[in-house]
């Protein structure tokens, strides 16, 4: 059984670490984890691995974020992988820090990522990952707060919570969503 395993993020130096992010984060702490590297190919940089008897193939879109539709729909087909075989990690301002929400499909809740994803898929029946970024800024500034770097606390707190979010695409993967949504969920 194969899976695509989604992070959203921005590619370039100026994007890097900061909150928009977190899905790039989160697959660079699991290839580095599963001590496997991303290679650049058609539409962003790729990594595969085995979990049990899982094929997972990792991917971190190159077309920016509100354009990530283009690379899933490309790697889906390209790899023949059932949509609900799709997990899309993605931040959430919905959620305070470090908060992590598994849904089996849903609204784009405004995210321009998650809102391209489903128009390129035809739907919005995908899994998704919410990862919690907060919501600490003023009103008229999300786009800088989304945009900007973790606070020094949540820094040194980031790789406890990527490793939770890392344990949860696992059981997600080997248990089932609905298993996952269970134990992360309620935290």
């Amino acid at each position: 059984m194969k899976y695509l395993i989604v992070g959203l993020g921005n590619i370039g130096n100026e994007y890097a670490r900061t909150r928009h992010n977190i899905g790039f984060m989160i697959l660079d702490a699991l290839a580095e984890a599963s001590n496997i590297s991303f290679s650049t190919e058609r539409y962003g940089d790729v990594a595969r691995m085995r979990l049990k008897n899982k094929q997972l193939v990792l991917l971190k879109p190159s077309t920016y974020m509100n354009l990530s539709g283009n690379a899933v729909r490309y790697w889906k087909e390209h790899e023949g992988i059932d949509t609900d075989h799709i997990l899309v990690l993605v931040d959430d301002i919905a959620l305070p820090f470090g908060a992590i929400r598994l849904k089996p499909s849903g609204s784009d809740a405004g995210h321009n990522g998650l809102k391209n994803i489903a128009q390129m898929l035809g739907t919005q029946s995908y899994r998704r990952l919410r990862f919690g970024i907060g919501n600490d800024f003023p009103r008229g500034c999300q786009v800088d707060y989304v945009l900007g770097r973790f606070t020094p606390e949540q820094e040194q707190e980031l790789p406890e919570r990527i490793g939770v979010a890392i344990d949860a695409i696992k059981e997600c993967v080997l248990a089932g969503i609905q298993n996952a949504m269970c134990k992360y969920n309620n935290k």
